[in-house]
């Protein structure tokens, strides 16, 4: 973060205010993780403070310190309408356009408060006072990390907020094998491994919680997936009637994609998951080497993200959206081959 920025933020910071923290819609354990732990952190210097999301978060993720405080904006709108009409200040974290917060974008935009943005997605709208932005991070909460070093925000650096941040960089970085894990990430990681967070733990907690029909909804959508070699391209699909006849839970998907990506020769690879009740089709996009999925969603999606991982979302049917994305697939067979 840069000293302007950090001038601007210490400005904001320098009287105890009345402070609201949100992550996106359908949030992820970054998101969570960094709000949490900002909010904590602004909690010691002194502030009131809540997070806040726009709909709940998958139960692998609510054993996280903190987690029963988080406010869900769809199960209390017209009460969390009022806490952001009253907030002085508010911070958005892991996303940059305030059309991620769903319902939520609707006060957000009427607040009086003044909004600060930590964010490592491509392209952020301008809408807040103080924006600390880097896409080379691997997640956001190794920019809170950052940003409270900045502050002077952690000496209040304790083991809740240890483990929420390592949840977050270990989730955001797929258990720091992505690109973006950085020798800085790792010595991060060693700090908050020396304030209290348990590493192993963490991950048992997140990865080993498989439910008898997250595992059967996973063979469902790897019999599904088809893979084009001449695009070096794979992707699967799940229609709603196989998601209710796995009793989908939120967060049941998370990580499927990597399992089309992980095929040998593959670089780029697509899951397409249809919700009726949205009247969408939900797209995540993963992809290795130099294919950016993140203009491939902004171009033809309506989403974006990473330069290897975004997600999307079409108004069409299932079966017109997989059909539409085969007949793109030419025009970046090149891209594509060239990849690695």
């Amino acid at each position: 973060m840069n000293k302007q920025t950090t001038a601007v933020v210490k400005d904001l910071l320098a009287a105890p205010k009345k402070i609201i923290v949100v992550g996106h819609k359908n949030p992820d354990g970054d998101a969570v993780g960094s709000c949490l732990a900002l909010s904590l952190a602004l909690k010691e210097m002194g502030h009131s403070c809540r997070v806040m999301m726009p709909n709940d978060f998958p139960d692998f993720l609510k054993w996280l310190p903190g987690c029963e405080d988080i406010l869900v904006y769809e199960k209390d709108s017209e009460g969390n309408d009022k806490l952001i009409e009253a907030a002085e200040l508010i911070f958005t974290l892991d996303f940059n356009a305030l059309d991620r917060v769903g319902e939520m974008e609707t006060p957000l935009k009427a607040a009086e408060a003044d909004f600060v943005l930590i964010d490592h997605h491509q392209k952020p709208d301008d809408y807040a006072v103080a924006v600390y932005s880097d896409t080379s991070m691997s997640s956001t909460c190794e920019m809170v990390y950052h940003f409270l070093d900045a502050i002077d925000g952690l000496q209040y650096l304790n083991s809740e907020m240890a483990t929420q941040l390592y949840t977050g960089i270990m989730t955001d970085t797929g258990s720091f094998r992505y690109p973006a894990t950085s020798a800085t990430t790792h010595r991060i990681v060693a700090q908050l491994i020396e304030h209290g967070a348990n590493g192993s733990a963490i991950h048992q907690n997140i990865y080993d919680t498989n439910t008898p029909n997250r595992l059967a909804l996973l063979g469902v959508a790897l019999k599904n997936m088809k893979v084009l070699p001449e695009y070096r391209t794979a992707y699967i699909t799940l229609s709603q009637k196989e998601l209710d006849k796995h009793n989908f839970k939120r967060g049941d998907t998370e990580g499927f994609v990597n399992y089309a990506l992980s095929v040998s020769g593959i670089v780029f690879a697509v899951i397409f998951i249809e919700n009726k009740q949205e009247r969408i089709v939900k797209i995540s996009l993963r992809s290795k080497g130099s294919f950016s999925v993140n203009d491939f969603a902004r171009k033809y999606y309506n989403g974006g993200g990473h330069i290897n991982a975004a997600g999307g979302k079409s108004d069409k049917s299932l079966s017109a959206t997989v059909t539409e994305f085969i007949s793109i697939l030419p025009s970046h067979k090149n891209e594509l081959i060239d990849a690695l």
